[in-house]
C-alpha cells in the first residue's frame, strides 16, 4: 500500500533550511496496522502529510496504492486522496456550516457519486450516529465529532487511513471508544491504518510500531499479521 524510497523533505525557515525527513525507506503492506511514534519534531506529521500528498517531497520516491506521487499534479493528488486515502486529524476538521450527514457525504459528492447521501447515512449508522445526522459540528460532543470524521474517512472505502493523534482532543474514556471504533472499522474493511500516537499502550494495539527521531526511522518492530494486536 505504501512504498517509500530514500524520502527526503527540506523546509525553509528564518534560520535556514530544515531537513525534516532525512532519507526514509519503508514499505507498508495492505491491511497492516502501523503506529508511528517519536518525540515532537521528529517528523511524524510531515511524513504522514507527504504520504497523503499534502506535502511535496524534496527528493526520493513515494508510492501509494501503486501510484507514484511525484508525477501527479494537484488535481491528481486530490483524486488519489478522494479514491484511496482517508485522513483523520486530531482537531476533526469538519465543515462547521454542514450537518454531520453533509460532512460525511462531501468526499463522495466531490467524486460525483449520485447516491452520496444514502452511502453517508449508512456510514454514519456504522459509527452509531444515525440519529445525529442533522446536527451541526457545534451541536456535537468531541467524541461525536471525531466519529463523524472517522465516518467521512471511511465513506469512500479507501485502502489507506492516515490518523494523526485522533484522540488528542478527547478524554481518556472517549478516546478509547473512538479508537475501538477506528480499529474495528479498519479490521472489518481490510484497510491499511497508519496511526501517529504518543500513547505506547495505543501503539501496541497495532501490528507494527515505527519509531522516528530526527527525521529518520530508528526503530521498526517488523511486520505482524494485519490487524493483530501486539501482546
Amino acid at each position: 500500500m505504501i512504498a517509500l524510497d530514500d524520502l527526503r523533505l527540506t523546509l525553509a525557515s528564518e534560520a535556514g533550511a530544515v531537513n525534516v525527513l532525512r532519507g526514509i525507506t519503508l514499505k507498508i503492506g495492505k491491511g497492516e496496522t502501523v503506529a508511528l511514534t517519536g518525540p515532537s519534531g521528529s517528523g511524524k506529521s510531515t511524513l504522514m502529510m507527504a504520504i497523503g500528498g499534502l506535502e511535496r517531497a524534496s527528493s526520493g520516491r513515494i508510492q501509494v496504492a501503486g501510484q507514484d506521487l511525484a508525477g501527479m499534479d494537484e488535481d491528481g493528488l486530490a483524486r488519489l486522496r478522494r479514491e484511496n486515502i482517508g485522513i483523520v486529524f486530531q482537531s476533526f476538521h469538519l465543515m462547521p456550516a454542514m450537518t454531520a450527514l453533509e460532512n460525511v457525504a462531501l468526499p463522495l459528492e466531490l467524486g460525483g457519486r449520485e447516491n452520496a447521501l444514502d452511502v453517508a447515512r449508512k456510514t454514519l449508522s456504522a459509527v452509531g450516529l444515525r440519529e445525529r445526522e442533522a446536527h451541526y459540528p457545534a451541536q456535537l460532543s468531541g467524541g461525536e465529532q471525531q466519529r463523524v470524521a472517522i465516518a467521512r474517512a471511511f465513506v469512500a472505502r479507501p485502502g489507506l487511513i492516515l490518523a494523526d493523534e485522533p484522540t488528542g482532543n478527547l478524554d481518556g474514556h472517549t478516546g478509547r471508544k473512538v479508537m475501538d471504533l477506528l480499529f474495528g472499522l479498519a479490521a472489518k474493511s481490510g484497510t491499511t491504518l497508519l496511526l501517529i500516537t504518543h500513547d505506547l499502550v495505543l501503539a501496541r494495539r497495532c501490528g507494527r510500531i515505527l519509531s522516528l527521531a530526527d527525521g529518520r526511522i530508528v526503530g521498526d518492530t517488523g511486520t505482524a499479521k494485519p490487524g493483530r494486536k501486539r501482546r
